[in-house]
């Protein structure tokens, strides 16, 4: 069976129309946080949930910031590509380790990917 991407349609979002936008602005927000919790297919994320949302986009800004892919950026910074995959998807709650490393990636990455070459030809001599 062959892949079909799809790309989201090009210009502004799409706006409520005037009588969604009326519905809306009618709730009160006590009726709009049981319309959330009540929703199966988009509950509420929790604190936790939201921690890692923000992790990961903070990951995935520094990444985007030095122009590399997932798989180079992995590379360049010794990480596993599936537990970067899985930071900046928010499917996986980074031990203080990894947070604290990300954090200095992001201060200096240079610095951190210099270090870490150093390392390796100090090790292969």
């Amino acid at each position: 069976m062959a892949i079909v991407r799809r790309r989201l349609a090009e210009g502004p979002p799409r706006r409520f129309t005037p009588e969604q936008q009326a519905r809306l602005d009618a709730m009160t927000e006590e009726e709009i946080e049981a319309n959330a919790l009540g929703d199966p297919d988009n509950p509420p994320m929790t604190d936790a949930m939201l921690e890692r949302a923000e992790t990961g986009y903070a990951v995935r800004k520094t990444r985007e910031r030095l122009g590399l892919t997932q798989a180079a950026f992995a590379a360049r910074y010794g990480i596993s590509l599936g537990r970067l995959r899985d930071v900046e998807q928010g499917r996986h709650d980074p031990d203080p380790v990894l947070v604290s490393y990300l954090k200095l990636i992001a201060r200096d990455p240079e610095w951190v990917a210099e270090t870490i070459a150093g390392r390796a030809a100090d090790h292969a001599a």
